[in-house]
């Protein structure tokens, strides 16, 4: 995902001008062939992340489209307030990418896992929020972020995923897709818990339970029209996100479901629990931990539809 990102923006910054890339110490060769072809819309600011927010809002006042890209954690938890103050106060068109998503630097421990980046940062007015699935799916919504009016926060899967988007799969940001058209019971995800919901959905199958799965790209703002309609035919929904249990994707729904009086549901939300992540390990160590895969989604499921 990681690459087909900033490939992206270097492709945009080919025929927009406007367009640069700021980094914060990413590795050597990074966007190398960019920083060669447009070495004025290439900036390597270094390890100094609210320096970062602050320069690329200043570029944003003068007219450019600042892509940001640094570690998720380091970006939304160190950086607040430049994101709350600089840009977003000022509805500014920067977009944050934010590396390693989720449990993606596992090996790194608790400093590095960003499980709360959309807590953070769906409290900000004016932002937006993207976890795109797999790789085709993060091309679609990059293409859309160039004429994206306001800032965009872009969270990074761990690459390599499987694809699961059709290339002619139409994506647009803000707009949430079905994937299995459901029912009355289903799956709600986003980011890369899409791929995991749908082992969950093969396993229901043997048992003759069949599940929807619809999959949000985007968190903020939700597809409200899409999703009152939807929920108003479901009996069980379970969200799924490789995020904190509190303040992402399942809170928003929750919240929505509480404003729209749509009382005929049951809800279960599936995420990270509530507490420090101490272990150390892989990506798939963390989902087994924190019950974020296929055998534990199959059996809520079953759960929730006998309640």
């Amino acid at each position: 995902m990681r690459k087909t990102s900033l490939n992206t923006v270097y492709q945009l910054a080919k025929k927009n001008k406007k367009i640069l890339f700021v980094g914060s110490d990413l590795g050597f060769k990074v966007l190398d062939d960019m920083k060669k072809a447009l070495p004025k819309n290439y900036l390597m600011e270094g390890v100094c992340e609210q320096n970062l927010i602050g320069m690329s809002a200043g570029l944003a006042m003068e007219g450019f489209i600042p892509y940001v890209n640094t570690i998720g954690t380091f970006l939304t938890r160190r950086c607040y307030e430049q994101i709350f103050l600089d840009v977003c106060l000022h509805n500014l068109p920067v977009r944050f990418i934010g590396n390693g998503g989720g449990g993606v630097y596992a090996p790194l421990g608790p400093t590095h896992l960003s499980i709360e980046d959309f807590a953070i940062l769906r409290a900000i007015p004016n932002m937006t929020i993207v976890a795109p699935c797999d790789a085709v799916e993060m091309k679609k919504i990059m293409l859309e972020t160039e004429k994206f009016k306001g800032p965009i926060y872009i969270r990074l899967g761990r690459g390599g995923d499987k694809i699961i988007t059709k290339k002619t799969s139409k994506i647009k940001i803000g707009k949430a897709v079905e994937i299995i058209k459901p029912k009355e019971n289903l799956f709600i995800t986003t980011g890369v818990t899409t791929q995991i919901a749908l082992e969950a959905i093969k396993t229901l199958e043997k048992d003759k339970i069949k599940v929807g799965l619809v999959h949000f790209n985007t968190i903020k703002p939700l597809d409200k029209q899409f999703l009152k309609k939807l929920l108003k035919q479901m009996k069980c929904v379970i969200t799924v996100e490789e995020h904190s249990i509190i303040g992402g994707l399942g809170s928003s729904i929750l919240e929505f479901i509480n404003e729209n009086k749509i009382y005929n549901t049951k809800v279960k939300r599936i995420g990270v629990p509530d507490k420090f992540t101490e272990q150390y390990g892989s990506q798939e160590t963390l989902f087994k931990l924190w019950k974020i895969d296929g055998e534990n989604l199959s059996r809520e499921m079953k759960k929730l539809i006998k309640e």
